[in-house]
């Protein structure tokens, strides 16, 4: 799973920055993050998170700042994150995550784009069991030794663990967010990313210019502003 998900993310990270759409998607965040718990990081753990997600998408302090006092304008927007599933091209699974303020026009473009692809927009839980839900943690390799950490953290919900380029990648299950979280805090560990990532639990193999065809699909949804993330089962 650890490769599959460094690749998939690589290749993310490079097409968010191409796009520059990562501080706005990270500002969504914060809003929400604000508006759930209020303003101050420390009594709110969500807050931390995506303000440590945004520190390591390198989010310039006062554009960090300055929307955490927006969220905490009453008449800032709210907005919601809802999450669609269906099939693209060649019977390929699709999750695709939102935060929007407009869920009409978020359905709306999300069923556009499956259609002109030759997908169909399905309904809820129609692929999401295709699917495992995992934490994945990222910080900086330093001085820790893999086969070390992986002993302290296994009792914390820890499943796997992967470096990558100076990186570590620790996996836990959903519900062992907070626990894996603690855990890298009391240790000193700078976390540099914590987000969720679903994993599919079979792949189905493609040829290229397939493959191509998908991945037109995925850019088209990961270029509009509602969109935060896209899974497939394409391997």
């Amino acid at each position: 799973m650890g490769r599959a998900f460094e690749f998939r993310k690589e290749r993310k990270f490079k097409r968010w920055d191409k796009m520059s759409k990562v501080f706005t998607r990270l500002g969504k965040e914060i809003v929400m993050a604000v508006k759930t718990g209020g303003p101050d990081p420390n009594t709110n753990t969500k807050l931390r998170t995506v303000i440590q997600n945004a520190k390591g998408a390198q989010m310039p302090k006062d554009r960090i700042e300055a929307a955490i006092k927006r969220a905490s304008n009453k008449d800032e927007k709210d907005y919601e994150e809802v999450v669609y599933e269906g099939y693209g091209p060649f019977g390929i699974a699709f999750i695709v995550e939102t935060s929007t303020d407009n869920t009409n026009r978020t359905v709306a473009n999300t069923r556009s784009y499956f259609s002109k692809a030759g997908g169909a927009l399905g309904t809820s839980g129609s692929v999401s069991f295709m699917f495992d839900r995992k934490a994945v943690f990222r910080f900086a390799q330093a001085d820790h030794q893999l086969d070390e950490l992986e002993l302290e953290l296994i009792d914390f919900g820890l499943t796997e663990i992967a470096e990558n380029e100076g990186e570590i990648f620790a996996y836990t299950e959903f519900e062992d967010f907070g626990s894996m979280q603690k855990a890298l805090e009391d240790r000193g560990i700078e976390v540099i990313s914590a987000d969720f990532q679903r994993f599919p639990t079979t792949l189905t193999e493609l040829t290229e210019e397939q493959e191509e065809i998908i991945h037109k699909l995925i850019d088209r949804l990961e270029e509009d502003d509602d969109v935060n993330q896209v899974f497939t089962n394409m391997a």
